[in-house]
């Protein structure tokens, strides 16, 4: 019997255990903090073992596979501990790829590849096409694996802690969004090794497989020299013609299959320059898999992004509020303030990961009439901002954070919640702090 030592016993964890137990393995969860009621409950039906509050290295030694959950960092004891064993420790992504025979699609960047890999997935399937979302979109791929019922197409959202354990795992295509400063405190704050670890999206392509890049970003386009491109490497402009797919004048062109399909980005249900790069990239990935021109069109205009991605909440008394809390970065904050055409009442703040918020100083300066700080510490955004945009306010809670946008908007104006920062210093996640932002936002109805 194989043996499985799992680390981490979240979504990633758990799906794991659940394909090692259908394939007959033995395995182990071993988590260092405390699960989930609802992840021990999943275990527990499936008499899977675990442990939760500590690690039983006894119990670890000469398995057969050892696969670490991406939230678990290098650094953290266990880890060493396993790697100074001189084990091979891979991504639930690497385990799950072992044993399924659908073809995959894979999308990663700093920023938009949640949008990209779900408006993919639409495309397919408003196509008619067997296809299943995976990955760090929600639901593991070793989790679906282990549901059976395996489709053509799996499209998988790729976050780097994913990659960096992902040896021989071969989509037949790779999409690199594009690549900013991000997570850096997991690479040793040293912005090329988060770059290593995104290019390595497209380090497994098969001979017939395509990898999609973005030639308008500079990290992307200065690191492909370095690099040893894939065979059937296509790119996506709106500055310059290239292969894949470019936009002139607010018109997408495919330059794929005989350069046959058009789209007017104002026929698109996401709208700003990043969904623009996101939706030619999704073009032509499903073009790539097969769908035509008119399935295309109907899957790019009736397409609904997931929520906290510049989300209209409501507007009251002529103030816009925007939900854009999935911008835990500055690149994401950077297309949030560039797509806004009224002045701004801006919320941003939370767990800084080693933030440079020069880049924002312009649109800063131009667009934002107030920057209400929501966050534990916030003088480093103070700091960055004093002189340049008027009004700065600090709160600790969203109920307060919100009343101050209130106090502070004006009709005609927008108060965008778009943080550049991550939420764990008073969220649990992204998620948890936009619905708590559109709790508020709604009592002032």
């Amino acid at each position: 019997m194989k043996k499985l030592i799992i680390i981490g016993g979240g979504e990633s964890g758990v799906g794991a255990a659940l394909l090692g137990k259908k394939l007959g393995m033995d395995v182990l969860l071993s988590d260092a903090g405390a699960l989930k009621p609802q992840n021990k409950a999943e275990l527990d039906a499936n008499n899977i073992r675990y442990e939760e509050g500590g690690h039983s290295f006894d119990l670890m030694r000469d398995a057969d596979y050892y696969v670490k959950s991406p939230g678990v960092p290098e650094k953290a004891e266990v880890v060493k501990t396993l790697r100074s064993w001189g084990v091979h420790i891979i991504s639930e992504i690497e385990f799950a790829g072992y044993f399924t025979k659908s073809k995959s699609i894979g999308i990663t960047g700093a920023n938009g590849k949640t949008t990209t890999t779900l408006l993919i997935h639409h495309l397919l399937t408003t196509a008619g096409v067997s296809a299943k979302l995976a990955g760090n979109v929600g639901t593991s791929l070793a989790r679906r694996v282990a549901e059976g019922d395996e489709p053509e197409w799996y499209v998988i959202e790729l976050s780097s802690f994913q990659l960096d354990g992902m040896y021989d795992f071969k989509p037949q295509i790779s999409i690199l969004t594009n690549i900013t400063p991000d997570h850096l405190d997991r690479y040793e704050y040293k912005f090329e090794n988060y770059i290593r670890s995104k290019f390595r999206i497209m380090q497994n392509l098969n001979p017939d497989g395509t990898f999609i890049a973005n030639a308008d970003d500079p990290v992307t386009s200065e690191w492909l020299p370095r690099v040893e491109l894939p065979r059937k490497t296509i790119f996506v402009s709106t500055k310059s013609e290239v292969n894949g797919a470019v936009c002139r004048e607010g018109v997408i062109y495919s330059q794929i299959n005989n350069g046959d399909f058009a789209i007017n980005v104002n026929d698109l249900t996401i709208k700003g320059l990043h969904n623009t790069y996101n939706a030619m990239q999704a073009i032509l990935a499903a073009q790539l898999v097969g769908v035509d021109g008119e399935a295309l069109r109907k899957g790019l205009t009736t397409f609904v992004n997931a929520e906290h991605r510049l989300q209209s909440v409501a507007t009251i008394d002529g103030v816009e509020y925007i939900d854009d809390s999935k911008a835990t970065n500055v690149d994401s904050a950077w297309y949030a303030l560039e797509c806004q055409t009224r002045p701004v009442v801006w919320i941003a703040g939370g767990t800084d990961k080693g933030n440079d918020y020069s880049v924002l100083n312009d649109f800063a300066r131009q667009k934002v009439r107030a920057l209400v700080c929501l966050g534990v510490d916030n003088e480093k955004l103070i700091t960055s901002f004093a002189g340049i945009i008027p009004t700065i306010v600090e709160t600790k809670s969203m109920a307060d954070c919100v009343r101050e946008c209130h106090r502070l908007a004006q009709s005609g104006d927008v108060v965008l919640l778009s943080p550049c920062c991550a939420s764990f210093d008073l969220f649990n996640s992204y998620v948890h702090r936009g619905n708590l932002f559109k709790e508020e936002v709604n009592k002032l109805k």
